[in-house]
């Protein structure tokens, strides 16, 4: 690895432009989950469905975001890490804006994709700035603050959205990423140096990010389009078939081409494969529970946004003030008891709130109104609250060690390249997964809602659409109210049945895959060659 002469006078800068950066992109995820709910209310659609859309708006940003992780890593430590941290600033910036200005659901998801395409520069950019900025022990410092800066993130999220969305508007959780933005950018165009990899490959892999993304995108699109059009639409069958082929052509030109952008020669280690197995299963359900939750409050039983925040906060909490501690113990016992046991916390949190009555209290909390912050009653708490911390705990007990049972599977010069991988991997599980759950849902709600209110599914309620999840429109009848609001629940129920199952599975992955012995160690001495090419 080489850098330029650049003096390094103001680490503290270099690290701040990569702390916002990463930031930016993390707590993007957290506000827009908190305001999905508002979005849908009130932006028009005249293609897409309302939850349709939402998932798109979730969905489609980890889709692109994971499926170009790797690419946007490759592209920095070939043409320069600052250049494309700062290509990927202004990307985000104008994007943002655009998502802030979205006329209609439609632009909003376009804008959304481009988003994310932007944020895939700046995460895997960050480490390497990071990476090449700082030495020895002030490269490790480096890290920790960056981690428990972005973590942090994760737990006042919620927060900052909930006021934003209940305070001023849904609008602002994308213009509050402009100033940020612009303060990253002043600071690595000032402090951060440029660096690369001087043995990069000669040629970036565009062919296998296309198909990677066209894999993730085309199912992702083509099983929440079937559902919404009843499989009437043709496109929907189109873009199923194109992800399918895609997803079969990838790992066939990985095994044949020569700089490949996933070396297969990775997966021949039983931990990575495991550990990357498992991760899909948690994070696709980690990820798509975060999204359904704060949904279903706020569509489903009324909650403000503000609320659906306070909500998450216990398990924000247990994760910001666990995580290192855990991390010290599973150095020392080993990964696979934290692996099996956390993801069995977090199944056990999705059943708890499979049991949630359609009629629980509504939390109507109020930033500027202290005395709503507490929770009504007793319903919110053991009906939301609890399982939300217990979900925050099993989470806890999984993060740091999974990571450790990562960076110890492969050698030490694939470690960029590595962490990349498990980071698509970690984004990518939720639009498959939630298109799959979109099935699901959708056929729940409209069942229970033949069943609860005929006419509203025949007649479609004199010109009402009523949605799964989200409320109906003021001039709903109050019989209308309470059947929506069942149906929703039931199809919730469902959805949490099925990512209680997904979290098993990961559980079971990790018990059945890991070394009993340690699931962090290296299948092979510390020096071993590095697998196919450096990073």
């Amino acid at each position: 690895m080489v850098t330029d002469t650049t003096p390094r006078r103001h680490p503290n800068w270099v690290l701040l432009a990569t702390i916002v950066a990463s930031g930016m992109v993390f707590l993007d995820g957290t506000v827009v989950n908190v305001a999905i709910r508002r979005i849908g209310e009130e932006l028009p659609a005249t293609v897409l469905g309302t939850l349709e859309a939402q998932a798109y708006i979730t969905s489609g940003f980890l889709a692109i975001l994971a499926a170009l992780l790797i690419l946007g890593g490759a592209l920095a430590d070939k043409y320069g890490r600052r250049r494309i941290f700062l290509m990927g600033l202004a990307g985000f910036a104008l994007t943002s804006v655009l998502c802030g200005v979205a006329p209609s659901l439609e632009f909003l998801v376009i804008a959304r994709l481009a988003q994310g395409a932007s944020g895939a520069l700046l995460v895997p950019g960050s480490l390497a700035i990071i990476t090449a900025s700082f030495d020895g022990p002030a490269r490790g410092r480096a890290f920790g603050i960056w981690a428990a800066a972005t973590s942090g993130l994760l737990v006042f999220g919620p927060l900052i959205g909930g006021v934003l969305v209940d305070s001023f508007t849904w609008r602002m959780a994308f213009f509050i990423n402009v100033p940020f933005a612009v303060l990253a950018s002043l600071a690595a165009w000032r402090y951060v140096p440029e660096s690369r990899d001087p043995d990069a490959p000669e040629r970036v892999d565009w062919l296998g990010s296309l198909t990677v993304t066209v894999a993730i995108a085309g199912l992702t699109f083509g099983l929440i389009r079937g559902t919404e059009s009843d499989w009437t639409a043709s496109v929907a069958w189109i873009s199923l078939g194109l992800g399918i082929a895609a997803g079969i052509a990838f790992p066939w030109l990985m095994l044949r081409r020569e700089d490949p952008l996933v070396p297969p020669s990775l997966f021949r280690r039983r931990t990575f494969t495991v550990i990357n197995l498992a991760t899909f299963a948690i994070y696709g359900a980690l990820y798509v529970s975060q999204f359904l939750v704060s949904l279903f409050v706020q569509g489903g039983l009324g909650y403000t946004a503000f609320a659906a925040a306070l909500v998450a906060l216990p398990s924000g909490v247990a994760l910001a003030l666990g995580s290192t501690v855990v991390g010290s113990i599973a150095g020392r016992i080993g990964t696979r008891p934290f692996l099996i046991v956390g993801p069995l916390l977090m199944a056990a949190s999705q059943l708890w709130l499979a049991r949630i009555p359609w009629d629980s209290a509504a939390w109507v909390a109020r930033p500027g109104a202290p005395s709503t912050w507490l929770p009504p009653g007793w319903s919110t708490v053991i009906d939301v609250l609890l399982p939300n911390l217990l979900f925050g705990l099993g989470l806890m007990l999984v993060v740091a060690p999974l990571t450790t049972a990562l960076m110890g599977s492969i050698p030490t010069a694939n470690a960029g390249l590595g962490s990349a991988i498990n980071n698509a991997i970690s984004r990518v599980g939720q639009p498959l997964v939630l298109a799959v759950l979109f099935i699901v849902i959708s056929a729940a709600f409209y069942d229970t809602l033949a069943s609860e209110a005929p006419a509203l599914v025949h007649d479609g309620g004199s010109d009402v659409r009523y949605e799964p999840l989200n409320r109906p429109p003021p001039s709903a009848t109050t019989d209308a109210v309470r059947a929506t609001t069942v149906a929703s629940t039931e199809a919730f129920h469902l959805a949490m049945l099925a990512t209680a199952l997904l979290l098993g599975l990961g559980a079971a992955i990790t018990a059945l895959g890991l070394p009993r012995s340690d699931g962090a160690s290296n299948e092979g001495p510390s020096g071993e060659e590095a697998v196919d090419r450096p990073t």
